[in-house]
């Protein structure tokens, strides 16, 4: 069973402003990143659904995060069908993030209260998603889409739309900036926050000090906006 409420994961996105965006095969990796992500004061974590046995690497996160990061929000994207989507319900996931709108997953994620965060691309898809229950909805790929001027142009006619951008969203401030002025919920942070060093691995400390780097960049624009 899921450890949060999905009100308490849109809490905490909210809160903390970023939500890491990983997958590996090799779950001793995800459990480094894990580390380095909350070490640097994530909350939230999307693990995504890319390879074969996915599902068993997430399930080895899930109980790793219960016991050893305690108040990290473990969750799973790139969910596009309800048997995959009760997969990882059954595997104790926080929140289901979807690249698309079904419906179907939105039942399976109501029926047991957990968090879906559904692919958007349009005004009709978000005001689709929220009718069908979802939060916080996700545009992807959120560059592609129309980056932050479509959040902004958005808001104008539905303040209430709690929207995060995923795809083309960088850790820097200059990009922070745009995305959170436009009035991004949220941002998802995939592969240009884990870094690699000259050996080709992953750079833990500095992936710790990007993402602390990033809520605070993130909470510095919130209070000029």
């Amino acid at each position: 069973m899921a450890r949060f409420t999905r009100i308490e994961v849109a809490l905490k996105v909210k809160e903390t402003g970023i939500v890491p965006v990983f997958y590996h095969a090799d779950a001793e990796i995800g459990k480094n990143i894990l580390k380095a992500c909350y070490d640097g004061g994530a909350r939230v974590f999307e693990f995504t659904n890319r390879g074969d046995f996915a599902h068993e690497v997430f399930a080895e996160l899930v109980k790793y995060s219960a016991q050893e990061l305690p108040e990290m929000i473990l969750g799973v994207g790139s969910v596009v069908d309800t048997g995959t989507a009760s997969l990882y319900i059954q595997n104790g996931t926080n929140f289901i993030v979807a690249p698309v709108l079904n419906p179907e997953v939105a039942k399976v994620c109501n029926r047991r209260k957990i968090s879906w965060m559904p692919g958007c691309g349009s005004v009709s898809e978000i005001s689709y998603a929220e009718e069908l229950g979802a939060e916080v909805v996700k545009i992807f790929p959120a560059s592609q889409v129309g980056g932050p001027e479509f959040i902004k142009a958005v808001k104008g006619p539905m303040p209430w739309s709690n929207i995060m951008p995923t795809g083309g969203v960088l850790p820097t401030k200059e990009n922070l900036s745009q995305w959170i002025s436009a009035g991004a919920y949220c941002v998802g942070l995939g592969s240009q926050l884990f870094v690699k060093n000259e050996n080709g691995e992953y750079d833990y400390e500095k992936i710790t000090e990007t993402v602390a780097n990033s809520i605070q960049i993130i909470k510095e624009l919130r209070l000029s906006v």
